[in-house]
Order: C-alpha cells, then sequence, then structure tokens
C-alpha cells in the first residue's frame, strides 16, 4: 500500500474562529455525554446501550444521507473502531467502575496518542507550540487522574485508556480515508457495529438479559439513547469529522482536551462527584496547553504541497 498525502488548506493556518467555537460546543457536548451515560447505564447492560446508539443513529438517516465517497474498507473500520473498539469498551469501562467525570477526563489520553500516530502515519508534522500544549495538557490530565484516580476500578480505568487508543486511532481513519462527506462517513459507519455489538452482549450478558433490555426499554432508557445517538454522535462526530476534514489531526484533536473540564463540571452538578482544589488546579492547566497549541502559528508553518498535487484536496491514500 502506498500512501499520498496532500496537504489541505487548513494545515498550519490559524483555527477559525467559527470552527473554535464549534469544537467547544463539541467538547460540551461530548463532556455532559458522560453524565448521560452513567444514567443509561442504570437501565440498559453496556453493550447493548452502545448498539442502540448506532441503530438509532443510523437507521433514520441512512436512507436520506448520500453514501460516503470514502472507500469501503475505511467506512467499515471506522464503524469498528469507533462503534466497538472505543465505544463497547468505554461503556463497559463505566459500567465496571469508571466514574462518569473521571472517565471524561482519561478518555482524552487520545489528544497526544493522535497526534504521534498522525506524524507517524499521516506525515502530518506537529510544531513545537503544538507539541508542547499537548505536552502540557496531558500533564493536567495526569494530575486530574492522580487527584481522583482512587474513585475508579483497576479494569475501570485500564479499559477506558484502551478506548482512548481505539478513538486516536479512528480520528487517523477519518484523515486517512479522504471523505468529504463527514456526515455521510459517520451516518452510514454507524450500520456496522450494532451486530458484533449485539453478538458480544450475547456472550457476555445472555441472549435472554439483551432481549428483556431492548423490549423493557424505560422513558430514562430512551431519553440517553436518543441523546447519545443524535446529540453526541450526529452533531458531535459530524461537527468534529468536520473540523478534521477540514484540518490536521494535530490542529483538532487537542481541543478534546476541554471535554474533562465540562465532563467534571456536569458529573458535579447532575451526579454529585465532588470537584476539588486539585480538578479545578488540573483544569487551569489543561486549558493553558490548549492556549499553546491554539498559538497562532508564523506564516512560514505551512507545509509545502506534495509536487504536482492539488492544494485543495484532503489527504487520499492511494492503493498500490
Amino acid at each position: 500500500m502506498n500512501w499520498t498525502f496532500i496537504v489541505t488548506p487548513g494545515d498550519g493556518y490559524p483555527v477559525k474562529l467559527t470552527h473554535r467555537f464549534q469544537a467547544l460546543l463539541v467538547a460540551a457536548i461530548w463532556g455532559v455525554n458522560f453524565v448521560v451515560i452513567d444514567i443509561g447505564l442504570r437501565d440498559l447492560p453496556p453493550l447493548v446501550l452502545t448498539a442502540l446508539r448506532f441503530v438509532v443513529a443510523a437507521v433514520p438517516l441512512v436512507l436520506l444521507v448520500p453514501r460516503p465517497t470514502a472507500r469501503l474498507r475505511y467506512v467499515v473500520g471506522y464503524g469498528l473502531v469507533l462503534g466497538v473498539l472505543k465505544f463497547g469498551v468505554l461503556f463497559t469501562a463505566m459500567d465496571a467502575g469508571m466514574p462518569a467525570g473521571l472517565a471524561s477526563l482519561v478518555l482524552q489520553a487520545q489528544a497526544l496518542v493522535s497526534v504521534l500516530l498522525a506524524a507517524a502515519l499521516l506525515r502530518e508534522r506537529p510544531g513545537g507550540w503544538q507539541l508542547a500544549g499537548v505536552l502540557v495538557g496531558s500533564v493536567g490530565i495526569a494530575m486530574l487522574a492522580l487527584d481522583g484516580g482512587g474513585h475508579a476500578t483497576v479494569v475501570g480505568f485500564a479499559l477506558t485508556l484502551f478506548a482512548a487508543a481505539s478513538w486516536a486511532v479512528a480520528n487517523v481513519v477519518v484523515r486517512a480515508s479522504g471523505e468529504t462527506r463527514p456526515l455521510s462517513l459517520l451516518v452510514w459507519s454507524s450500520l456496522v457495529p450494532p451486530i458484533p455489538l449485539l453478538g458480544l452482549a450475547g456472550v457476555v450478558d445472555g441472549p435472554g438479559v439483551v432481549l428483556d433490555a431492548i423490549t423493557g426499554l424505560s422513558w430514562r432508557g430512551i431519553l440517553a439513547v436518543a441523546y447519545v445517538a443524535y446529540v453526541s454522535t450526529l452533531v458531535g462526530f459530524g461537527l468534529w469529522n468536520r473540523l478534521i476534514a477540514t484540518y490536521s489531526v494535530a490542529r483538532v484533536a487537542p481541543f478534546s482536551l476541554l471535554v474533562p473540564v465540562f465532563g467534571l463540571a456536569a458529573s458535579w452538578l447532575l451526579l454529585g462527584e465532588r470537584v476539588g482544589p486539585g480538578e479545578a488546579l488540573a483544569a487551569a492547566v489543561i486549558l493553558a496547553g490548549l492556549a499553546l497549541v491554539l498559538r497562532r502559528p508564523p506564516r512560514s508553518a505551512p507545509l509545502p504541497a506534495v509536487a504536482g498535487a492539488a492544494p485543495a484536496r484532503a489527504a487520499v491514500p492511494e492503493v498500490g
């Protein structure tokens, strides 16, 4: 497999103000999402809740949204990595004793992994300020984990780290796919996770438990599924994938460092999870890291385009 990567207009340039607000909105949506997941897990097994999330997200829209422009392997791969490995494992981690607020911050280890994978696989070179910002933000995440790590089980913590790594891989898949219809990729790839997730749920929980959970949905479960399917998945990842398609993975992924700030605040307000001075200090460190990442680069920062390549296209993988 030979890879040809073409620089997009957003690579190396400052993120537009409107796009920054979109990234902040996604961070808020995903922060609150952890509280909703916690509530949904009170009525549904984790793998069933994950499967329903993607069924509800895909079925109504797949008839209205055009097919993705990316090749089938990227659509299937994205669905498996994001749906099964990231969300399936994350929901299982929270069911295994990972608190909502702490899960929201540990999952953001994906930011550093995304930058490293993009550099290794996509030839995206993060600048010095970007690297410094991600490292500072990662220190803030580590501070939060150390300050609140006693509230999580070892299994829950480990599974959440695995989910974070899976999210980083999903970011790279989006970037490498060259998809020009981010919403299409999201909707059509949502058809992939339900069958393997329900199959795993049948093995883990038993077919009877799975059937009872689906047929006996409470209003609380229905509202939780609606939020994680429409608000978190369609709105959140729709905007997220559009930003990744416009800019590089390294420039977009660090915005997710704000998710734990919203997640901890929502967990404190809605679930009563305590936010102490240590968490507040760590949140300030995360914001400082984000400020470094978003520092306006010099005009010489953009990478040169590949010789003979059209500058307006996204990174396109070529198979040979």
